[in-house]
């Protein structure tokens, strides 16, 4: 007899073949068997319900919610079971309290700064293992590469020296061998920006030779974003580490219809044998900090020198020029569209929900001193929603087989981007089943087996005899998200149940309290475990 049988459910197995009628069995955390007629102690009855896989979020930004807010509804309500944390670059492991301190500064915005958190970790190893205290979900952790180069080098835009990159190489192999999965890049966002593609390619080889891939934020979405995307494939190629592109949208007016040109980049680098992935959000808007739209000079130097230039009239008039005129590379190349960029989170709710235009109107100001008055105000808190997709970009992209889900969710601001609780129903009800981008077993396989493979997870991601019973149970019918622009910390509608190693996470519909994820660590081998 095994401990529980999921009886009548359609089985989306992760591997898009299509769905059929069956009974799992779960016993001792695992899958024990998967057909007709099987047993067990407990019997589930799933009649009209779809079992899948958990869902596997390849771009989370849950690296403090994880620990702060353990039960972590956001995600685990939208049947994810699996995050990839440590994302674009800057995280909290490897540092020293210098570093912890310019970290926690510089990315408050994306994930706030609990009072009274206990930072009782250094290295990667340790922050894992504080993970392995007790969450709702599984998470994989990316060594950041922002983070490596700042507590090498400070905020200084130059090439290391020869000592400054061993050092580099030195501690990314560390934290890959403590249980990293790979490392991500940052290179819209000081000072992970600094680095050129030479010292990129020397951090990447000693990914690969330890079994990881490259998650880059790439350099720009906009006026630049083919020429950027091709160089992450370069720096792949020179390297021999494998390439998963993070939030691989195509975005601002100048982008509008030009997915095909990307598919097309991405097609001739897989034909060439390059080993490539990619993740999107099944949105339109995109979500930042409000200084991430900088250009990078003006945050050399870290918070308090970007804070000194914000308020010193000629660096303002420099800054102002660039980001209006020229285009900053923070802002991907184009000038500054001010209508388009929304307050998403602010110590100051009277600006939350209002975009820079807006408020600049009501005050008879300039946008840009709007702008930077924010983010004096702000302490570089402020966080932003960008305005800035197009749907016929979005759904080309989803196609693609190398594309996987990820819900690039920020969870800390007061109005959050409505994909952090919305991701994965939104491509199971909208896109899925109302528009027919994809079939249900095609979506499935974005979201669970193709990530697993990227990670490497050993046994997980698919409905298989002796994998994890990671397994969500969803209406396909009624499965959709609720959390809108308006009110975006809503839980979705069609999700009942959701299981970690066997455990129920979410039974009818509610949080049953039990937290049986733990970090998933590279193992010598390679696989994830």
């Amino acid at each position: 007899m095994t401990d529980l049988v999921i009886r009548n459910a359609l089985v989306l197995d992760g591997t898009g073949a299509p769905g059929h009628v069956a009974d799992v069995a779960v016993t001792g955390g695992r899958i024990a068997e998967v057909g007709p007629g099987l047993s067990g102690r407990r019997v589930l009855d799933a009649t009209g319900l779809a079992l899948a896989p958990g869902f596997v979020d390849m771009h989370a930004h849950s690296d403090l919610a994880l620990l702060a807010e353990p039960d972590h509804l956001a995600k685990v309500a939208q049947g994810v079971t699996c995050e990839v944390i440590g994302q674009d670059g800057l995280s909290y492991a490897p540092v020293d309290d210098d570093t912890l301190a310019a970290v926690r500064q510089t990315i408050a915005g994306w994930n706030g700064d609990p009072p009274g958190f206990d930072w009782n970790w250094r290295g990667v190893g340790e922050y894992l293992d504080r993970l392995d205290e007790g969450i709702a979900v599984n998470a994989c952790y990316l060594v950041p590469q922002g983070t490596v180069r700042m507590l090498v080098m400070g905020w200084e835009d130059r090439p290391p020296t020869e000592a400054e990159l061993d050092r580099q190489r030195d501690l990314v192999a560390t934290a890959m061998r403590e249980g990293a999965v790979g490392m991500s890049s940052g290179l819209t966002y000081v000072p992970g920006m600094y680095a050129d593609d030479a010292e990129l390619v020397e951090l990447c080889r000693v990914v690969a030779s330890l079994g990881g891939f490259h998650a880059p934020h790439h350099r720009s979405y906009g006026a630049g974003a083919l020429d950027a995307y091709a160089e992450m494939i370069e720096v792949s190629r020179r390297s021999g580490c494998p390439l998963h592109l993070a939030h691989a949208t195509m975005n601002f007016g100048v982008n509008k219809g030009r997915a095909p040109e990307l598919l097309a980049l991405l097609d001739r680098a897989l034909d060439d044998g390059c080993d490539i992935t990619l993740d999107t959000y099944p949105y339109l808007p995109g979500a930042t900090t409000l200084a991430a739209l900088l250009p990078s000079w003006a945050s050399e130097g870290g918070p308090a020198a970007t804070l000194r230039r914000l308020t010193d009239p000629s660096a303002r008039e420099r800054i102002r020029h660039v980001m209006e005129v020229e285009g900053s590379d923070g802002c991907h190349g184009v000038p500054a569209e001010w209508e388009t960029i929304e307050i998403a989170g602010s110590p100051d709710p009277a600006v939350v929900g209002r975009t820079i235009a807006d408020l600049a109107a009501a005050s008879g100001r300039p946008p840009f001193d709007v702008y930077c008055d924010r983010l004096v105000a702000d302490a570089l808190a402020t966080t932003i929603l960008q305005h800035v997709g197009h749907e016929e970009n979005v759904q080309a992209i989803m196609r693609h087989p190398a594309h996987t889900g990820g819900s690039d969710g920020l969870l800390a601001p007061a109005k959050p981007h409505p994909r952090a609780f919305g991701t994965f129903p939104r491509y199971l009800g909208h896109y899925a089943r109302d528009l027919g981008v994809l079939s249900l077993e095609e979506c499935v396989a974005h979201l669970t087996g193709r990530p697993a493979r990227r990670l490497r997870l050993r046994d997980r991601g698919l409905v298989r005899p002796g994998f994890h019973a990671d397994l969500v149970l969803f209406d396909p019918a009624g499965v959709r998200d609720t959390a809108t622009f308006d009110d975006p910390r809503r839980t979705p509608d069609g999700i009942p149940h959701v299981f970690v190693g066997g455990t129920a996470v979410i039974a009818d519909g509610r949080h049953t309290g039990a937290l049986p994820g733990r970090a998933l660590r590279r193992a010598p081998d390679g696989t994830t475990r």
